[in-house]
């Protein structure tokens, strides 16, 4: 394999490796593989532990895992193994599973998110595949697929006068989240602005768990979700379009 080599925070990279992502932060890293991975989809960015530093980040089913790997003269360190090149390392990883945490979360190498897609600061206008698969290159982006920032599945609610809980099918595109009685169903039960919220956080006041809340000056929304994983991933998502908001002004 050629090395030709760019620059970028003091790491050095192969050109070849079209799914280097430069600076693109570990939040970001997160967002892009939730939004729009698969469960083995990878990617390699700078990691901020310093100067030759770098780190892969993984999708594992609903969460993202993050590996430091270390750049030196001879090669690529990750943990007691060195590798020639980048190439190298992938092609062992995608031969035997990858340990991503203590909890033993089991992850293979499957399918390189490519660099080659729109990624500007505001991923509102980002269009990106949403099934790269093993082979498949940045060739083969689907130019009408979800912008980036979309989510959506079941959430339980509580109302808003009568204190019960019930499931709805909530959506999330740009800086609007809708729920619908179901998915099936065509119009939405209410749409929220939130560009009027004010904070998004976990909640601990009900007797359910997984529970988070969106606050708005006349009300806050409290929202349960299945797993802590699934909350949390709601949390970062609309933690993050507040942040975007919060730019923008």
């Amino acid at each position: 394999m050629n090395e030709t080599l760019l620059e970028g925070n003091g790491s050095r990279v192969p050109i070849e490796i079209l799914w280097y992502h430069h600076d693109l932060s570990r939040h970001a890293a997160e967002a892009l593989l939730l939004s729009n991975g698969t469960d083995g989809s990878y990617l390699l960015r700078n990691s901020n532990e310093g100067e030759g530093s770098l780190a892969l980040s993984v999708r594992a089913k609903d969460s993202v895992k993050h590996f430091h790997v270390t750049r030196k003269d001879n090669g690529y360190s990750f943990g007691f193994n060195e590798y020639p090149t980048l190439q190298h390392f992938v092609i062992h990883f995608a031969n035997q599973p990858l340990l991503g945490s203590d909890a033993g979360t089991l992850m293979v190498l499957k399918s390189p998110y490519p660099w080659r897609v729109e990624e500007p600061s505001i991923y509102e206008s980002v269009r990106v595949h949403t099934a790269i698969q093993t082979g498949r290159t940045e060739n083969d982006l689907v130019p009408t697929a979800p912008s980036l920032g979309t989510k959506e599945g079941y959430l339980t609610k509580q109302g808003a006068f009568v204190k019960n809980w019930k499931q709805r099918w909530f959506t999330l595109n740009r800086y609007e989240l809708k729920y619908f009685k179901d998915k099936g169903s065509e119009e939405p039960i209410r749409t929220v602005d939130l560009k009027a919220c004010s904070a998004v956080q976990f909640d601990y006041s009900q007797e359910r768990v997984n529970c988070f809340c969106l606050v708005f000056p006349e009300r806050t929304f409290y929202l349960c979700a299945k797993t802590g994983v699934e909350a949390d991933e709601w949390i970062k998502i609309l933690r993050w379009k507040l942040s975007q908001i919060s730019k923008g002004r």
